[in-house]
This record gives structure tokens, sequence and C-alpha cells, in this order.
């Protein structure tokens, strides 16, 4: 197979063509964020130059203290993130949620590198690439699991507070909010399973075939980072809402929201 085609900066430039079309879009649309299209693109394209400067320091320069740093700032980063979205948890359950977070995710990772692979867990070509797509869909998966507990536990609060006069214990009463959430977090990363090899031939195998990897061996590849990436997401989630559910009651049963 003949392996992957260098792109030009000519070539490259012609893709921000495309941006075009949403700017046209979204101004017929009457769609007020051209300045965010703008930002958001700019700050990708920065971020990943970036990036990619510094990991090809990184594969050149193969260090265990690099992988460690790297990982360190992937995890640091994905908290803030989560955090950020949902201010107005307690710090209890922020630590559940920050905890959560870093160590499903290497634990996940590190069995990844580890046992599927079978490569040194401090191989940067694999553990950082592998760390970015199971920590960054952990991130969107407890960013939209969170997102759902703390919307729906604020919308439903009268029924809540009746169900407490009602004798009925706190536990009883947030954990199917907690399931709910469980399950609202997963169906992204679900249907996604769902439609790959049919509806799409998802990032990580097109790479690979890209660079002039055996079809076969990409599907590989793609069939155990997406298990790997469900099991993050749903670890992640569990995890963090389980524990952090319980710090919103007290030894007396009281919700405190």
């Amino acid at each position: 197979m003949n392996g992957i085609v260098q792109l030009n900066i000519l070539q490259f430039s012609l893709v921000y063509l495309l941006l075009l079309i949403v700017l046209f879009i979204m101004k017929k649309s009457k769609i007020n964020q051209t300045k965010l299209l703008l930002l958001a693109s700019f700050r990708m394209t920065v971020q990943l130059v970036l990036a990619g400067l510094i990991l090809t320091y990184i594969f050149g320069n193969p260090h265990p203290a690099f992988v460690v740093i790297y990982i360190i700032i992937m995890v640091g980063y994905s908290i803030r993130r989560v955090l950020s979205k949902n201010k107005d948890i307690n710090i209890n359950f922020k630590i559940a949620v920050a905890l959560s977070m870093g160590l499903s995710g290497v634990i996940v990772l590190a069995f990844f590198v580890l046992a599927v692979v079978g490569e040194d867990i401090f191989n940067p070509q694999y553990t950082i690439p592998l760390a970015g797509m199971i920590i960054g869909n952990a991130m969107t998966g407890m960013t939209l699991g969170l997102k759902t507990f703390t919307e729906n536990i604020k919308k439903q609060r009268n029924k809540i507070d009746a169900l407490l006069n009602l004798g009925v214990t706190p536990k009883k009463i947030l954990l199917p909010y907690v399931n709910n959430s469980l399950e609202t977090a997963l169906l992204p990363t679900l249907n996604n399973m769902l439609g790959m090899g049919i509806v799409s031939l998802p990032g990580m195998m097109t790479g690979q075939i890209l660079s002039g990897t055996l079809p076969t061996t990409a599907i590989m590849y793609q069939i155990a980072i997406m298990i790997a990436i469900c099991t993050a997401v749903c670890l992640t989630v569990f995890c963090s809402l389980n524990f952090g559910f319980k710090t919103l009651y007290n030894k007396r049963n009281q919700i405190i929201f």
C-alpha cells in the first residue's frame, strides 16, 4: 500500500474555504455565531499546531517524564472543563468527579496500552494519542451526564421535596436520576458504535488506512479503542455520579442542593 500523501501549505490552506459555506449558511439562517466560529477555528488551528510541534519533539526525544506530564495536562484540563460547566455542585461532589475522571481514564488507558497493544506505557507514540481519545470522550460523557443530572434534580425539586415529606430516603429518590444521567451520557457513544462501518469510517481507522496500514489491522485497533472509550465513559460517569450524589444529603436524610 502507498504511504500517506503529504500536504503542502497551499493544499492545507484550501480547506479553510469550506468555512465560507458555514458562514454563508449562518448568515442566511440569522445565526449570530460568526465570531464564535472564527474564534473556534483559530483556536483549534493554533492548539493543534502547537500540539503537533510538541509531539514531534516528544516522539524524537522519548522520555517517561514527557508522557506523564502530557497525560496530567490532559486529565487536568478535562476536569477543569467539566467542573467549569457545573460550578453549582459542592466541593465533595467536585472531588468525586475529579478523582473518577482521573483514575478511570488512566486505568482504562494503562490496560489498553499494556494488555491490548502490548507496548510500554511510557511509549509516547501509543500512550499519548490513545490517552487523547479515551480521556477526551470520557470528558464529553461526563459533561453530558453531570449536566443531565443537575438539571433534572433542579427541575423536579418540588417532586423531590414531596417524596422526602412522605418519608422516602434521599438515596431512593436520587438514584433514578443517577441512572438516567448515566444512560444519557452513554447514548452518543453507543449510537456511534451502532453506525460504525455502515454510516461512518471512524477517525482512528481512517488515519491508519491513509498512513498505509492494512484495513484489517486498522479495524482491530478501531474496535478495541471504541470498547475502551465506552468503558472509560461508563466507568467515569458511574463513579462520579454514584459517589457524588451521596454528598447531596446528610445523616438526617436532608437533601442539600
